[in-house]
């Protein structure tokens, strides 16, 4: 099929997910029961093909920001270009701010496909989401294959967008917390303090939070009391990193799951296991699955 601008819904039992394959291949609305358990895009965001007010993008070739808008790998300094004005650095690769092909679609399932030719900037790759909606909830299957001449180093993830209720609570287990630079840049990890930790579970915080939690398990829990439902966040062990967007100023929040460190293109530790970085040589593949599972408050 071509790339097409009319939304798809897929739905299975109670679960309902509305794709744009046109702005971004995004998600634009997970409703279960008749609740909306992501933010939903208006119909102003929609016509206007505004991804920033979409309920989930996906982020590939890699996820967050290139400091400096290069980075140094096998002696080479390869060149990415600012995305995103007013930001000064690349943030989340190509993959968002483009169209994306529908290869399949059916009732409860579809399939996403982009090919990206590097032109002026590094990679050229193809990627593809796969969708799938049960009575359990949705998987999302990214698969990644460097399609230039060059192996270079790749990352992949999901950025979805929930409502910032006020009761809402957040639950997941990590080992890092990656400090905050300026510009949205990601510094060096510590061991997570006790303040910081959201394993017992607990309200969004009360000021700025944009940073990377590493070593993270592959879960998280969002509860959401006024709409009586939660969701669950089940990851594959290649995503081994959940970024927390929260602005108190905003009335949205943000729980990332990605395969790289952000900022672990600039520090060139392209070995290191907790830095997530997937080097891949022409024509090499990576791919791994989150699944959102939407449940009652009590159940």
């Amino acid at each position: 099929m071509d790339a097409i601008s009319e939304p798809l819904t897929l739905k299975a039992a109670a679960l309902e997910v509305g794709l744009v394959p046109a702005i971004g291949g995004s998600v634009s609305f997970l409703r279960w029961r008749g609740i909306d358990l992501m933010r939903r895009l208006s119909d102003g965001d929609r016509e206007a093909g505004n991804v920033l007010g979409v309920a989930m993008f996906p982020m590939t070739p890699y996820a967050n920001r290139i400091a400096g808008n290069s980075f140094d790998f096998a002696a080479r300094r390869w060149r990415v270009l600012p995305n995103n004005a007013p930001e000064k650095f690349n943030v989340h690769g190509s993959g968002w701010q483009n169209a994306w092909t529908v290869a399949e679609a059916g009732p409860a399932g579809a399939s996403l496909s982009l090919e990206i030719a590097g032109g002026d900037e590094p990679f050229s790759y193809r990627a593809t989401q796969l969708f799938a909606v049960s009575g359990e909830g949705l998987s999302v299957t990214m698969t990644l294959t460097n399609t230039g001449s060059e192996t270079l180093p790749f990352g992949f993830g999901l950025h979805p967008w929930f409502d910032r209720d006020p009761d809402v609570t957040l639950r997941f287990r990590a080992r890092h917390f990656y400090l905050e630079e300026p510009d949205g840049i990601s510094g060096d990890p510590i061991t997570l303090p006790s303040e910081l930790d959201f394993a017992q579970g607990r309200s969004l915080p009360g000021g700025w939070r944009n940073n990377d939690y590493g070593g993270w398990d592959g879960e998280a829990t969002l509860r959401f009391p006024a709409r009586g439902a939660g969701l669950r966040i089940k990851a594959d062990p290649v995503f081994g990193h959940l970024m927390l967007y929260a602005d108190p100023a905003k009335p949205y929040f943000c729980v990332e799951p990605q395969t790289n460190a952000s900022g672990a293109f600039n520090r060139g530790r392209w070995d290191d296991p907790a830095q997530g970085v997937i080097v891949l040589a022409p024509g090499q593949s990576a791919a791994g699955a989150v699944r959102f599972m939407p449940f009652a408050l009590g159940a």
